[in-house]
């Protein structure tokens, strides 16, 4: 009997394979941007400025942050250390935990939940391009009152537009991606930093350091710390797969120098503008802004008023292809390694975002609190286990090559190429994350259910993982490809 191909062309092409030690040419640099684009998205913004609304002052916002922040520089710098070590993308690195067809469930999970914030984020994008051409050319106005599966006319063309360019934009692989960013990432910190100068100057350089009537004592605290871990849990799904980037980072030094000056001074640099934005902007009118768009919009200079939404709009095309374009391509190259390429999986990540039509999605308090929330709570015991599967229990010791193998004796083939143990460990924790998230009995934990299934997760595989066992660390780079 013939042994199983190696690699296995169902578990192995080009784009998913182990990139090269050498010749990286990701640097701190761009692990930086890769944050600075993220971290400085419109929806992180929202969530911002809601705590100002709902009553915590400058300082405890920026407590809040500096907690959110702190949790998230370990996270993802020893999720990233992962990437970086291995070279892997995220789905072969489940396979190491859940086994070679195990794997693919966690990075379903992830890729899911990116096509359809992809595709919200794009017609987010869409909205802001729609008030800049409406507001320069007031004709196409008439477009928004003819309507099609939900949206208008004008909706249709600007979503089409922004969608197009991103599928652009991927066709040319993580080269593009990387540049892309790499350039967006100044564009995005001057605007932000623009128009929160701009809005101090309007208010004559006074700010309202809280609403009238601010949250103190127990309930403050309870605030900031589920700010914090909501501020964590935003960054769960991408806590799971930033090796899709860091793979491609040289030393772990970049890694390091990246992540401190992308989560903690960024987010901190975030967190300041926050202030000034909802604090000045209150002060002006004692109104409540829900995002910069609201500031642009008030803007009176055409030409500052196009740039601002130009930046908007490429901030938003950065986010979505950090957080929401990578993870989708990488799932469905694991899963059609033989027909699907990156470049093509972008097609077909986009297209997908497109026919879910998610303007519909997104105006839906179900999908977005119950669905997509649900799916978020269990990104949780993905991480946790992953996390405590390479660094406790194999203490960072892979066999890089057997990630490809069908042979029923590689490392990780298991049981027919599931892992039993870690889906036992799993599936407890993620029904209690679950729970946690969206039964109203729990709604005062509720914030915490990420970090609640992660811990749950971790702990189960401890214990049901046999104790004293050896593993063998095998370098992948003889099936290696060079670095994007």
């Amino acid at each position: 009997m013939s042994s199983p191909a190696f690699p296995h062309p169902r578990l192995y092409n080009n784009d998913i394979a182990p990139v090269q030690r050498e010749g990286r040419h990701w640097n701190a640099y761009n692990v930086f941007t890769m944050w600075a684009n993220d971290v400085h998205s419109l929806g992180n913004y929202t969530f911002a400025i809601g705590l100002f609304a709902l009553g915590l002052g400058a300082w405890q916002i920026l407590l809040t942050f500096a907690i959110g922040a702190a949790i998230l520089f370990a996270l993802l710098t020893l999720s990233g250390f992962l990437g970086e070590q291995t070279g892997l993308p995220f789905p072969v690195v489940s396979r190491i935990a859940f086994g070679i067809r195990g794997g693919r469930v966690s990075a379903i999970c992830r890729g899911g939940i990116a096509i359809v914030w992809f595709g919200i984020q794009t017609y987010l994008a869409a909205n802001v391009l729609n008030a800049l051409l409406v507001s320069f050319i007031p004709s196409l106005g008439g477009l928004e009152h003819v309507w099609f599966l939900g949206l208008s006319a004008l909706g249709w063309a600007s979503f089409v537009a922004l969608w197009a360019i991103q599928i652009v934009i991927v066709s040319y692989g993580m080269t593009m991606v990387r540049h892309y960013i790499a350039l967006a990432g100044p564009i995005i910190l001057v605007t932000m930093l623009a128009i929160a100068g701009w809005v101090l100057v309007r208010a004559d350089f006074t700010i309202a350091w809280s609403i009238n009537q601010p949250l103190t004592g127990v309930p403050m605290w309870e605030m900031i710390f589920a700010g914090a871990c909501l501020w964590v849990v935003i960054y769960g799904t991408f806590a799971l797969n930033v090796c899709d980037f860091t793979r491609c980072v040289g030393t772990k030094r970049a890694v390091v120098l990246g992540n401190f000056s992308g989560i903690l001074l960024n987010m901190m640099l975030f967190a300041l503008i926050v202030i000034v934005l909802a604090g000045a902007q209150f002060q002006i009118n004692g109104t409540i802004i829900k995002s910069p768009a609201d500031i642009v919009r008030t803007i009176d200079s055409p030409v500052w008023r196009i740039a601002a939404s130009c930046s908007l709009i490429v901030l938003t095309i950065a986010v979505n292809l950090v957080a929401n374009f990578v993870a989708p391509n990488y799932m469905l190259c694991d899963l059609f390694p033989r027909w699907l390429t990156f470049r093509r999986a972008g097609l077909v990540t986009a297209l997908i975002g497109l026919v879910i039509l998610p303007w519909n999605l997104y105006n839906s308090p179900l999908v977005i609190n119950y669905f997509l929330g649900g799916l978020g709570a269990i990104l949780g015991p993905f991480f946790g286990l992953i996390m405590v599967d390479y660094w406790v229990i194999r203490r960072q010791r892979i066999n890089i090559p057997d990630l490809y193998s069908e042979s029923p004796d590689g490392t990780y083939y298991y049981r027919d190429g599931f892992n039993p143990r870690a889906f036992y460990a799993l599936v407890p924790a993620a029904v209690i994350s679950i729970a946690v998230a969206l039964i109203p009995v729990f709604h005062v934990v509720s914030d915490f259910s990420w970090i609640v299934g992660a811990v749950i997760a971790a702990v189960l595989h401890l214990i049901l993982t046999p104790q004293h066992q050896t593993y063998e660390h095998v370098e992948g780079e003889a099936i290696a490809r060079p670095s994007q």
